[in-house]
């Protein structure tokens, strides 16, 4: 399994593209402005988009990238999300005032778009590949995904802070590969526990769930432009911490748009 970084920023700016990753060339994993890199020929090529929630920065691109290849496209678009996350699409983007009904366009028979509820823990086969969905805690209804191709399993949290049930999980799967968020800097811990997001100080706290004899890439995604060398550089401070000696505890990594990784 292919997977390739498209965004992977907690906001804008030249050179930062929000969270959406292509798992080989016909699975998108949430659909932020990243999208807009692809190619007409490689949108049209997605059939599967899974959605972690409903905010701008995860979904900002799936109506224009809709709207961009239809006319190429002989099936639906297939989205997988909450049902929570498909009411907020329909109710707030695909609505005839933001933008077009796509579930309905060009008729109900024969949507662009077709949605499809997902619950937590489900386990699901898409593309060639075994897809759960983990638990996420954020300020709406929010999930993670592992997906594998039978090479273990890679990891995105999706937006989250603290998260007992995921580590739980986590430490049953044969994890190959960890993406997850650390959105703000300790300076602004109480944004973060606000937005429920990780900062450094709670992230440390969540890789310590690591169960003894576990160890993975662990690579660092969604950090605010502003604040990504700020949040890299505490993240380092406290993994080098280690009481037990000079070995680094994580091997801990940002994540950046354009990698590519083979699972």
């Amino acid at each position: 399994m292919k997977v390739r970084v498209l965004g992977c920023s907690g906001a804008i700016a030249r050179d930062c593209r929000t969270t959406s990753f292509l798992l080989d060339h016909d699975l998108l994993v949430d659909a932020g402005t990243g999208v807009g890199d692809l190619t007409l020929d490689e949108m049209a090529g997605i059939d599967h988009v899974l959605l972690t929630h409903s905010h701008l920065d995860h979904v900002a691109a799936l109506p224009l990238m809709v709207d961009a290849v239809a006319a190429r496209r002989s099936t639906p678009l297939q989205v997988h999300a909450l049902q929570a996350t498909i009411d907020a699409l329909k109710a707030h983007i695909f609505n005839n005032v933001i933008w077009p009904d796509f579930s309905s366009l060009p008729t109900l028979t024969a949507p662009f778009i077709q949605f499809h509820a997902l619950a937590l823990g489900q386990t699901l086969q898409l593309a060639g590949k075994q897809i759960e969905v983990l638990p996420a805690v954020h300020t709406v209804p929010a999930v993670g995904y592992a997906v594998t191709a039978g090479q273990g399993y890679w990891v995105f949290t999706g937006d989250t802070e603290r998260n007992p049930a995921l580590w739980a999980r986590l430490n049953q799967l044969d994890v190959a590969l960890l993406v997850i968020e650390t959105a703000f800097s300790n300076r602004e811990r109480r944004l973060a526990q606000r937005c429920l997001h990780l900062a450094p100080h709670t992230l440390a706290n969540e890789l310590d769930c690591i169960a003894p004899g576990k160890k993975y890439p662990i690579y660092i995604t969604h950090t605010k432009p502003a604040e990504t060398e700020r949040i890299m550089a505490e993240i380092q401070c406290f993994d080098q911490a280690n009481p037990l000696g000079d070995q680094v505890m994580h091997d801990i990594r940002q994540l950046r748009a354009g990698q590519v990784f083979e699972l």
